[in-house]
This record gives structure tokens, C-alpha cells and sequence, in this order.
């Protein structure tokens, strides 16, 4: 059954793999994986697509220094999966323009997706030393459209989704000491030392994972404490839980140097905002609650007919208050055994604290982080496993009623008739594959941003338009709107058209109108007539976007057009060039 789940989620995670367009985040991955740079893409100049998408083209010569050096001096991440991924890549050919594969890069994050479900299998024995735990939940992670949604972004969080999960098993192992009064294993010790040195690694967010497994030692120390009415931690059993954590705060603090660059201060502006008041204040709990529906199932939410949008909207809200109760009932019934009930608590009580630590982040210094679902990552396979005990119990529920003892039946009947038995754990597994098939067919958890759509709009523009040049231009102020351009070029290049558009970057300097000045350079060198698009230009001094626009008579009858990650509008400039230029030109 393992081996039917691990396929099955092999399959959801490489369908349609390649289809979906790469967004800024993916291309950043691309770029820093190669050894490349975003600096050596000219700012305030026109430039080609092939100079734009330069940096997507893999060479022999770079290596891990370069990767690991152009990563933290242009980046806010730590630099491991960006080191796998730039070994992984040699694996796959470039396409016929020299750049990367899309298969090749996204791979990597898929195959270690799927590499989750028999880890999630192992945490489910380790926690409740059940078998039909430990099925159900690989089932679920299999299924999970939050999972398939992971794995199929060329980004660091499935790697350290394992990296969750094999911390999540020491720590079980740690509460289960703390509870005996028994020494860790060493083994267990070296062995989560190395785990969480790996995870913070790979993606700093994973420092959540370990304050939400700090508070779960910390509460299960001072109710053991308070047993025994005595001072527990300082027993000699504590000393390899302390070795533990001093071995993970050095693996930690290694990484503080790094994350005091002012570069960071640009890449991360967009998760701070304004939680005053309001509907703004309640944003981030509808924020977190979506998410954590998405963990379990998903409808076609982002179809182009709102009316299914809608439709799918409510089934959402109806399936997961159907399911809520049937988890709440089964857990309850598997806390009446002593290990599991202990092994329940550590993960409702590590869910629970990473859950408040997100919240606490959230309202008390103004960065959201329930806005990027994909941060969930550091209690998702917690999550899986919880929901995976809560059914079990409906799985057999007439040897578990007879198992139970004259004064457990009450709670064990009450919550085996809740669970739904083995029809609704069967419904919950089609449901998620539902949500699954979901995502890969782009009907849910689209991509953060959507160049596809603004490229598809300069080639609807440039098929009705008589007009020989085009430029587009996005306003510039990190590698994320360079990212955001390379979607639209490469959309653009890979589509079956003979456009060949021109790009600029306009950097945002300390010279306020730096973006219109650049803008103005570069229509004075192009010829007229051309179509213009704007992008992200709404942070440009008003007045002198307008100036630049009658100076190059540039008219527009359409109004700014919004999608994830881009305000764009078209411009059709018909000014001539004057007889001085066109000698200089010529």
C-alpha cells in the first residue's frame, strides 16, 4: 500500500509538470542555481530578450562558490538546495535556445515531494506505532493539494519538509524521555542536531519548526516538573536535550552575518503591511484558514467562469465543517491510549505553537506571514499526520469498542460514530486527489504571478497592431522585477510568434524621477511608430510619466489592467524622429 501511495503522489507531482509558465521566485531559483547573477542584466538600457534571459543559460564554468557567493550576496536564502539544484541540473539538456529545462529545474522539487510520503509514514509509526496511521497519512500527503502545490514549484520547501518531518520523529522521541525519565539516545541526539542544522540550511523559516519544538520540550518538562514537584531540568536526563539545542543555536547563528544585509530590506517590503484596523485585521486568520484547507482538499477556485469559482467556494466550506468534527471526535478517541495520547499532544501542541508563532510574527511587528501559504511548510507534515490519526479511528471501529474498557466506551463509541467510518475516510482520500488533480491542472494554486497573461496580451496587441517595435518596460527596483520580466520574454519567446519586443529595466534610485528618466532615454532611441507597456510604473512621479508621454506623443484608450504581480497598461507612441537623430542613427 506504501508503494501504491508513493506512485500515486509520483504521478499527481509530474503531471502537467512543465506546463504551467516560470514566475520570479522559480526564476530566481534558476539563476542562482546556475552560478549566475542578476547584476549582469543592464538596468535603464533597452535590451534584447536573449541579453534578458541570459543568465537562464547553463555554462561548465561556474561552480558551488559561485553559486553559494552571487545566493547570499543577492538573496535573503541560505544556499543548500540552490547547491543540489545546480548539481541536478547537469542531469537534463538545454532546450534549443540554450536555457534551462523547466522539467529539469521543477524535478528536483517533485522527486523530493514524493520522498515525503513514505517519511510521513515513518513519523505517522513513530508518533503512534500504527500501521493504519502511518497508511492514511502517507495517503494524505500523497493527495495533499497544499503537497502536490509544494512539489511542483522549483523552490526549497520540499527539502525541508523532510527536513520538518525527521525532526518531528526526535522530538517524539524527546517528549517520550522527558516523560520516562530517560536519557535520549545519543544516536537520536547527533542525529537531530544534523537534521536541524540542515533545515535552517536550506530555508531560515525552518527556525519556526525548532521555537515550535522548543515550547513543546519546555511545556513537557514543567508538567513532568510539577508531577514530581521537583526541579526536573536539572536531572542528569536533561543534558542531551541541552546538547541537542546548544548544537542547533551554533548551526544557527553561523547563518546571523548573513542576514544582516540591507539588500533584505527590499526583497521582504512586500509580506509587511498595515494591520490597523478592519478587514485588514482579520486578513491574515482567512489567510491561515484557507491554507490550512488546502493541506486536505481544493476545488476549482481560479476557473475564468466566477460562478464556479463561487460554487467551489461553498463545497470548500461544507466539506471542511463535515471534516472537522470527524478529526476533532477521532483524536479524541486515540488519546485514551497512553503513548498515542502523548504522541497527539506533542504534535497538537508543536502545530498549535508554530501556529502561534506565525500569528505573533503576524500582528505584533506587521509581517504577514499567512499571505504566502507556502510558508506553512514548517507545520504541514504535523498537520498530515494529525488529521491521519483523527481518521484512523473510524477505520474499524467495532474492535475498537470492544477493545475499549467500561469506562473509556463512552468516549470511544462517541467518537468512532462520529468518524464516519471507512466510507468517509474513503471520501476524504478522493476528495484531496480532487484538489490534487486540481493544482496540476491549474485550476487552483496558480502561480504567484502571472506573466503568461500579460504576454498574452502584447501578443493579442501586436497581431491587431501595424506597429514594427515594441518595449516593454517595468519599473525596477530588486532582482524580483527582473524576475518578473524574464516571465514575460519567456513566455514570449517560447510562444509560436515572430515578435522579438525590446525590454527595460528602469531602476528606482535615490533620484525620484530615475524611472521616467530612464524611460525618456530609451524612447529617444528607438524609432517611431511603437507600442509601449508599461508595468509597475504606479509608484512614478505622475507628472513626469505625463511629461515623458506627451513628449514622445504617447496616447493610450485603454485603462491600467491588474494581474498577480503586474499593473500593466499599452501605450502607442507615434512621434518621428527628427532629422539630427536619424543622421546620427544612420
Amino acid at each position: 500500500m506504501l508503494l501504491f501511495w508513493v506512485v500515486l503522489g509520483l504521478m499527481l507531482r509530474l503531471m502537467h509538470l512543465a506546463d504551467k509558465t516560470l514566475w520570479t521566485d522559480e526564476f530566481a531559483t534558476i539563476v542562482f542555481s546556475l552560478g549566475h547573477t542578476f547584476y549582469n542584466v543592464p538596468l535603464d538600457q533597452v535590451i534584447t530578450s536573449e541579453q534578458l534571459l541570459r543568465p537562464l543559460q547553463p555554462d561548465s564554468v561556474t561552480g558551488i562558490r559561485e553559486v553559494a557567493g552571487n545566493l547570499m550576496n543577492e538573496s535573503n536564502h541560505p544556499p543548500l538546495y540552490f547547491v543540489l539544484t545546480h548539481f541536478w541540473l547537469k542531469l537534463f539538456p538545454t532546450s534549443s535556445n540554450g536555457l534551462v529545462s523547466v522539467w529539469g529545474v521543477r524535478s528536483l522539487s517533485a522527486l523530493l515531494g514524493v520522498a515525503a510520503i513514505p517519511a510521513t509514514y515513518l513519523l505517522g509509526w513513530v508518533a503512534f506505532r500504527s500501521r493504519l496511521i502511518a497508511q492514511i497519512s502517507a495517503a494524505l500527503m500523497a493527495v495533499s493539494p497544499f503537497g502536490v502545490y509544494l512539489a511542483q514549484e522549483a523552490r526549497h520547501y520540499t527539502l525541508p519538509v523532510l527536513w520538518v518531518i525527521v525532526s518531528l520523529c526526535c522530538l517524539i522521541f524527546a517528549v517520550r524521555s522527558v516523560r520516562d525519565r530517560t536519557p535520549l539516545p545519543l544516536s537520536i541526539c547527533i542525529a537531530w542536531m544534523i537534521t536541524n542544522a540542515l533545515g535552517i540550511a536550506t530555508h531560515f523559516f525552518f527556525i519556526f519548526t525548532l521555537a515550535a519544538e522548543a515550547i513543546v520540550i519546555a511545556v513537557a518538562g514543567l508538567v513532568q516538573s510539577w508531577r514530581e514537584r521537583g526541579t526536573w531540568y536539572s536531572s542528569a536526563h536533561w543534558w542531551r536535550i541541552w546538547l541537542v539545542a546548544s548544537g542547533t543555536a551554533v548551526s544557527g547563528l553561523v547563518w546571523l552575518p548573513f542576514l544582516t544585509d540591507g539588500q533584505d530590506s527590499e526583497l521582504t517590503r512586500w509580506i509587511f503591511r498595515d494591520l490597523g484596523s478592519g478587514w485588514n485585521w482579520v486578513m491574515p486568520i482567512a489567510q491561515a484558514i484557507a491554507g490550512w484547507i488546502t493541506m486536505l482538499y481544493l476545488l476549482p477556485i481560479q476557473t475564468s467562469m466566477p460562478w464556479i469559482n463561487w460554487i467551489a467556494g461553498f463545497l470548500l466550506i461544507g466539506l471542511t465543517l463535515w471534516t472537522i468534527p470527524k478529526l476533532y471526535w477521532g483524536l479524541k478517541t486515540e488519546n485514551l491510549g497512553r503513548e498515542k495520547r502523548m504522541s497527539a499532544w506533542a504534535l497538537e501542541c508543536f502545530t498549535g505553537s508554530a501556529v502561534l508563532l506565525f500569528f505573533g510574527v503576524t500582528y505584533f511587528f506587521g509581517a504577514d506571514l499567512t499571505s504566502a501559504f507556502r510558508y506553512s511548510f514548517v507545520y504541514f507534515p504535523a498537520v498530515i499526520v494529525l488529521a491521519g490519526a483523527g481518521l484512523a479511528t473510524g477505520w474499524d471501529a467495532a474492535r475498537k469498542i470492544a477493545k475499549a474498557s467500561a469506562t473509556e466506551v463512552p468516549y470511544g463509541l462517541l467518537g468512532v460514530l462520529r468518524t464516519g467510518g471507512k466510507k468517509g475516510i474513503v471520501l476524504v482520500g478522493l476528495m484531496g486527489c480532487l484538489g490534487a488533480l486540481t493544482v496540476v491542472s491549474n485550476l487552483g494554486y496558480q502561480k504567484i504571478h502571472r506573466p503568461d497573461v500579460v504576454a498574452q496580451a502584447i501578443r493579442q496587441q501586436s497581431m491587431q497592431s501595424s506597429q514594427s517595435t515594441v518595449l516593454v518596460a517595468i519599473a525596477h527596483r530588486t532582482h524580483g522585477q527582473t524576475g518578473r520580466l524574464m516571465g514575460i520574454a519567456w513566455d514570449l519567446q517560447h510562444a509560436p510568434s515572430n515578435l522579438r519586443p525590446l525590454f527595460l529595466l528602469a531602476h528606482h534610485s535615490q533620484q525620484p524621477r530615475s524611472v521616467t528618466i530612464a524611460l525618456r532615454k530609451a524612447l529617444n532611441q528607438l524609432s517611431s511608430p511603437l507600442d509601449l507597456w508599461l508595468i509597475n510604473f504606479q509608484d512614478a512621479p505622475a507628472q513626469a510619466l505625463d511629461n515623458v508621454m506627451q513628449q514622445n506623443q504617447c496616447t493610450t484608450q485603454a485603462k491600467t489592467q491588474s494581474v498577480d504581480g503586474y499593473r500593466y497598461r499599452l501605450y502607442q507612441c507615434a512621434k518621428k524622429l527628427d532629422s539630427k537623430r536619424m543622421s546620427g542613427k544612420s
